[in-house]
């Protein structure tokens, strides 16, 4: 189910369309105005049963990156709505980055990056609503950095007591990290429950060490 909005986007609109199930995306990255999406079946991934594939949690003890948390925002929004070979078009216009961003600087969008040498490897960027953490997009510019951010990301929140990502779609990517497929109807009921609950982002230290992290997260085959 979706509908059409304006070509411009409000903090204000984007945050009553989340309380609501809704999230924006644009039909080409060059496109000007947006889309309001409500999925019949919701991708979520209930944090009491998130795991992480064993050759991944190997790979994450080595620790490959440096994790930062919130210090290039708009560098991680604007490499998820780049083009790449396998993407050569994105969801996320002009409008989508800059309301984010605004979100991101009120406190409630944030994001997990994977450094690299001074470089920024890959990352993620969400908004955060009660109990619920909306994930938007991720990027990766070297193999695995995207999935160490989402690994860093889970324990995050289960340090801070939210009950769930929300997907937005299923997809086979996130399904490896626990992802379930629930009918709108179900997740009405997940996000006013968790919209009715407080979390907290930054319960955990911004240097969670890949220790921790490995303690947090259930190894699955």
């Amino acid at each position: 189910m979706s509908r059409d909005s304006a070509n411009t986007l409000s903090t204000d609109e984007l945050l009553k369309a989340y309380t609501l199930g809704y999230f924006p995306m644009a039909r080409s990255r060059e496109d000007e105005g947006v889309v309001w999406v409500l999925p019949d079946e919701r991708g979520v991934l209930p944090l009491d049963g998130a795991g992480a594939p064993r050759r991944l949690m190997r790979f994450l003890k080595t620790a490959p990156f440096e994790i930062r948390i919130n210090t290039a925002f708009l560098e991680v929004v604007t490499a998820c709505a780049a083009a790449t070979p396998s993407r050569p078009d994105t969801w996320i216009n002009d409008a989508i980055i800059e309301t984010y961003t605004e979100l991101h600087f009120m406190g409630r969008a944030h994001s997990v990056e994977c450094w690299r040498d001074g470089k920024l490897a890959g990352g993620l960027y969400g908004v955060e609503m009660g109990a619920a953490f909306c994930g938007e997009s991720m990027f990766t510019r070297e193999t695995d950095a995207s999935k160490i951010a989402f690994v860093y990301l889970i324990a995050r929140l289960k340090l801070g007591g939210f009950d769930f990502i929300d997907a937005q779609f299923t997809n086979e990517h996130l399904e490896q990290f626990g992802l379930i497929g629930v009918p709108d109807s179900v997740y009405q009921r997940m996000l006013a429950k968790a919209l009715s609950s407080q979390a907290d982002f930054f319960a955990a230290p911004d240097q969670l060490s890949a220790s921790r992290v490995a303690q947090l997260i259930t190894q699955t085959s």
